[in-house]
């Protein structure tokens, strides 16, 4: 029986049937489902156009009718359906200049990515293979429809999209595939930062990244990333480490700061980053920094926050190659600490202006520092009246 995601969408498959039409569900579902991964959502592919689509279905919206994407609205779900196409020139190396619709599954097939994606399976689990992307499957291969060249001069992110499978699977690159890779290495200077970047996250999310860094030195696909041209030998570092695998996407993020010799944020806004995000990265290399050469202390460990915490010791621990035990160790230590946060205080500005009888000013923030490393350390409880006492016998900053 298909899995729940797929019965589900079933009845959409069922009713473009009848009204005359093929539909199937394609791509990235029907090769996780042979390889007994998570599966997300589904697509469907249809030899009928957006307009008879529409015709079929009461609630729908047009999210890319252009591309032959219709998204249909039932109450049990939304589902992005797409008529079968072929497509002409891609002048700028990414999308195609015109696409045409069609009534042929086979033709759709043709021209897609990789053999693994060009499979189509039916509302009973029949499956349509004329690419043989269920054999490459049970190789572990990676192989392209029809000539590597040509599929990656129509769209050249398809490398960087290739590596990513890499990682993420485990694949192998067949050789004819992998030796164009480094032939049409200059296409990628065609797209876009924002897109070379979301690919090279999604590669460093995946747990055979070692072998996807391998394969972008080897092909020399590195090149045309952001800041890594001149980072060969760094790269080759960080693929050879024993513990990379057992990193997340924003981890490795952090390895990759610690090992290049570059100012962080400069580093992750040529990527297009979110603030936010280079932020929290710049951050946390700032605590690797510190805990690389004092080791954790309370301040250190309430400072940083359990998150960031954990993600600097597993990223200390890839670059020590140190047993992933020490995580579990810093939890139970971050756990014990009286408070984990400012927001825990039972103290507010207010109630120092209120006790002490000043106005506000910069010395709150420091007094409540104060108070913060005197509850870590055990030398005042948490306590409404008891860090009034200690403000009044103790806080030599009050006095100031």
């Amino acid at each position: 029986m298909l899995p729940t995601i797929f019965q589900e969408a079933i009845p959409l498959i069922k009713r473009i049937e009848e009204a005359g039409f093929q539909a199937y569900f394609v791509g990235g579902s029907v090769r996780d489902y042979l390889l007994g991964r998570p599966i997300n959502d589904v697509d469907i592919a249809t030899s009928a156009f957006p307009d008879e689509i529409k015709s079929i279905f009461p609630r729908t919206a047009d999210i890319g009718i252009q591309h032959g994407t219709v998204l249909v609205i039932e109450p049990f779900g939304e589902y992005e359906i797409t008529t079968f196409r072929t497509e002409s020139e891609y002048r700028d190396f990414r999308r195609p200049d015109q696409v045409e619709f069609i009534r042929s599954l086979e033709g759709d097939l043709k021209r897609r990515d990789f053999t693994m994606n060009s499979l189509a399976m039916d509302a009973d689990g029949v499956m349509y293979d004329p690419f043989q992307g269920q054999a490459d499957i049970k190789q572990r291969i990676i192989r392209t429809v029809g000539a590597p060249s040509d599929r990656f001069s129509e769209d050249a992110l398809r490398m960087l999209r290739g590596i990513r499978f890499v990682s993420q699977l485990g694949f192998d690159m067949e050789p004819a595939t992998r030796n164009a890779l480094k032939l049409n290495e200059n296409l990628l200077t065609h797209i876009a930062v924002e897109r070379k970047t979301m690919e090279f996250e999604k590669m460093m999310g995946g747990e055979y990244k070692d072998l996807a860094i391998h394969l972008l030195l080897q092909s020399c696909l590195f090149k045309q990333l952001p800041g890594l041209a001149d980072k060969r030998n760094t790269m080759e570092k960080i693929a050879d480490f024993p513990l990379l695998k057992c990193l997340s996407k924003d981890q490795t993020w952090l390895l990759l700061l610690a090992c290049i010799e570059e100012r962080p944020a400069e580093f992750l806004k040529e990527w297009k980053l979110p603030s936010k995000m280079i932020k929290e990265r710049t951050k946390e290399k700032q605590i690797l920094s510190i805990r690389t050469k004092e080791g954790w202390t309370k301040e250190l460990l309430y400072q940083s926050g359990l998150q960031r915490a954990n993600n600097v010791e597993k990223v200390y621990n890839c670059l020590h190659s140190i047993s992933p035990s020490s995580i579990g160790k810093l939890k139970d230590e971050f756990e014990s600490l009286p408070i984990k946060s400012r927001e825990e205080l039972n103290v507010t500005g207010r109630d120092l202006m209120q006790w002490t009888g000043r106005k506000g000013g910069p010395w709150i923030k420091e007094v409540l520092g104060n108070i913060e490393m005197a509850i870590l350390h055990g030398e005042v409880r948490n306590e409404h009246e008891m860090i009034r006492r200690w403000i009044e016998t103790c806080s030599p900053s009050e006095k100031n």
